[in-house]
């Protein structure tokens, strides 16, 4: 079905299901942030190494990946061209960085790779057969010879935003007593 105000497609059944969910989860770790200073988003206020900024960072790079494996496979998880064993110290002190807000990143460009990432993922939901399969890339945390079909991997990405939404609404009750769900 087609909307024929707009010419896109007019989400009904599962995807619609999808993308509500993944959009609630999304907003909740958006509103998280709110009125925040760039200084806020980078602290660390709990006995954990997140701050809100970096936890955004890590969705908007995870939902990223996710949605590059859907497209492109399982190399496409590991970013830099190496397999998960391949890594070096070097490469994980890397992703660390990924987890945390650098010197010269704002909040507000934080959240609006977010949104752009989202949008990305969204249109393929819209498109995308959900019954496709991809292997899983080879590491220790995934059973060796697993397959992940797209609607696994949406699946995956609602949990998670929903695991760091709640993550989010900790740090910032940490911070300055604002809750976000409750």
């Amino acid at each position: 079905m087609t909307s024929t105000e707009t010419g896109t497609p007019t989400l009904s059944g599962e995807r619609a299901d999808l993308l509500d969910a993944l959009g609630k989860h999304r907003f909740f770790l958006r509103f998280t942030a709110r009125e925040l200073t760039d200084e806020q988003a980078a602290q660390r206020p709990t006995v954990s190494a997140l701050s809100l900024g970096g936890l955004l960072k890590h969705v908007t790079d995870s939902e990223e990946a996710w949605v590059r494996f859907i497209e492109d496979g399982p190399d496409a998880m590991t970013g830099n061209g190496k397999s998960w064993a391949e890594w070096t110290e070097q490469d994980y002190a890397e992703r660390e960085k990924t987890f945390a807000l650098q010197p010269g990143e704002t909040l507000a460009g934080v959240l609006a790779r977010y949104e752009e990432v989202a949008r990305r993922t969204d249109e393929l939901i819209a498109t995308v057969d959900l019954d496709l399969s991809q292997p899983l890339p080879e590491a220790p945390w995934y059973a060796p010879g697993t397959s992940w079909s797209v609607r696994r991997v949406l699946m995956h990405l609602v949990a998670e935003t929903a695991q760091h939404s709640g993550h989010a609404d900790i740090i910032r009750e940490a911070l300055d007593g604002a809750k976000s769900m409750g």
